[in-house]
């Protein structure tokens, strides 16, 4: 059981929160949970228009001169199971396990991602011993898919000068500054053909990939499923005259697809030249990405069909090979992966496009991907080549939810006393960092451009996939930090 690991008081509070339904867009339970949490603890609780909790907890007596500080989190996680796993992210708890020293669920995403930043804070109200100054708990909504709480958040409501982000995901390292997003998509519409004679119909599965978070991992160049899969068609439609009913890959915007699927037909009289294909091109792929997703898994076989498939209707008609050509050679070209690194730190990813969702069904083609850079000049330039691609293909596209990044302060104080405090601690400075992800802060900073801020976390891996797990030592490490900074904040 999760409750008994130590801390006790986070790890309990994490595991209640991994007890209520909470994907993005659809977390009204847990917003409701935590307004009822901070009034049952006694502590002033507010919701705000869009369903954001603010829980404030007054300084410790003594500590009344110190600045006022926001622990700050999101509420909402990534509903990513793999294909097999049976859950509804809009009913079920996360099952939970623990391995050696991770914290893992079965099958589907954890949620610490940001339900442990969320517990830590929920420990430094509920605690009574504890030295610190005035602190504000900000739980926003919708993190993962639009930063909807974040965006919404109105000037004047938070009392705090310092804000501390418990969203980013390596214990040992402070981040000041994050990278800006922007979702592009793309759309076209065709006339489906009637189903030809003489051809049967086969199932095309590209899967097993790793996939990830899509910004974090994206540095890993592991296999792009929508991406793969394409090529693939490709080298039937072109090699073997397979002709394509239908193609869909991906589920999130920030994750990258591990998985994508395809239903093709192929002439009678051409299996096995269409089969000799796709092997080929399944074992370049595979040799290729050994490295990074050595149990991706490529699946060619006879279509099975369920009752009242495949029967002459609708269901049956496949896309025009013109219009199928343009489609797949668009995902093909389409930017995906890291664009550019950065000049100005060593690692950082600055540039980068995940190639999130793509569909092809029913009359109807749709792209769905998600932007990252650090340099608004370059997301913006990216955003350039991604509509002149499809624009070659006769495709329209179209931007929605541009935020900026978070460029870093070299003068924080905030920065300078977490800095002494971990040296204090552990005997070594913590790294300082920047992400190539999209951290609130950014967009926070906006209605609150006089915040200090950091952003520190435990040790997660492969968040916003159903490999996600947390690093249990690290998490009793950085509350211990956590308390030692609140404890040793500047005053006024």
């Amino acid at each position: 059981m999760i409750q008994n690991l130590d801390p006790q008081i986070v790890w309990k509070n994490f595991y209640a929160l991994t007890q209520i339904p909470r994907p993005s867009k659809h977390e009204e339970l847990a917003v409701e949970y935590m307004y009822n949490w901070g009034k049952e603890h006694g502590l002033e609780t507010i919701k705000d228009e869009v369903g954001n909790i603010i829980i404030r907890k007054p300084a410790t007596p003594g500590c009344e001169n110190m600045k006022g500080v926001i622990l700050q989190g999101h509420i909402d996680m990534v509903p990513q199971k793999n294909a097999d796993t049976v859950h509804d992210f809009e009913k079920y708890p996360i099952q939970t396990w623990i391995d050696g020293e991770w914290v893992k669920a079965k099958g589907t995403t954890l949620g610490a991602d940001n339900g442990l930043g969320l517990a830590m804070a929920m420990a430094v109200l509920e605690l009574s011993d504890l030295k610190h100054g005035p602190v504000e708990l900000l739980c926003t909504i919708d993190e993962e898919t639009g930063m909807t709480g974040a965006m919404a958040l109105k000037p004047g409501v938070l009392q705090g000068e310092i804000l501390i982000n418990l969203d980013s995901e390596t214990e040992g390292e402070l981040y000041v500054g994050c990278a800006g997003g922007l979702d592009a998509s793309a759309s076209a519409t065709y006339v489906p053909a009637e189903a030809p004679a003489a051809h049967e119909c086969w199932s095309l599965a590209v899967k097993g990939f790793k996939g990830g978070h899509s910004g974090m991992d994206i540095i890993l160049y592991r296999g792009n499923a929508n991406k793969l899969a394409a090529r693939v068609l490709y080298a039937l439609m072109t090699e073997a005259d397979v002709k394509l009913l239908d193609l869909e890959g991906g589920t999130l915007r920030n994750a990258i697809p591990r998985e994508a699927f395809a239903t093709v037909y192929v002439p009678e009289a051409g299996i096995a030249k269409a089969q000799e294909v796709f092997a080929r091109v399944a074992a370049e792929i595979k040799a290729e990405y050994t490295g990074t997703d050595p149990d991706s898994e490529f699946i060619f076989k006879p279509y099975e069909c369920a009752e009242g498939e495949c029967c002459g209707g609708d269901e049956c008609k496949y896309v025009p090979e013109a219009d199928a050509l343009r489609f797949v050679r668009a995902i093909l070209a389409c930017p995906d992966g890291v664009e550019r690194m950065s000049s100005e730190m060593a690692g950082l990813v600055e540039t980068s496009n995940n190639l999130a969702m793509v569909k092809i069904e029913a009359g109807q083609f749709s792209v769905n991907t998600l932007m990252r850079s650090s340099v608004d000049t370059a997301k913006d330039a990216l955003a350039k080549k991604f509509e002149s691609v499809f624009a070659l293909a006769g495709i329209e596209t179209s931007f929605a939810g541009g935020y900026s990044g978070w460029a870093p302060n070299p003068d924080s104080a905030i920065l300078a006393t977490m800095k002494k405090v971990y040296n204090d601690l552990y005997g070594k400075e913590p790294a300082v960092m920047a992400i190539h992800a999209g951290l609130e802060c950014g967009i926070l900073s906006g209605a609150y451009p006089h915040w200090d801020m950091v952003s520190c976390g435990p040790t997660l891996m492969s968040p916003h996939s159903p490999d996600e797990r947390a690093n249990i030592p690290s998490v009793a490490k950085c509350w211990e930090f956590l308390k030692a900074v609140l404890e040793n904040i500047p005053v006024k």
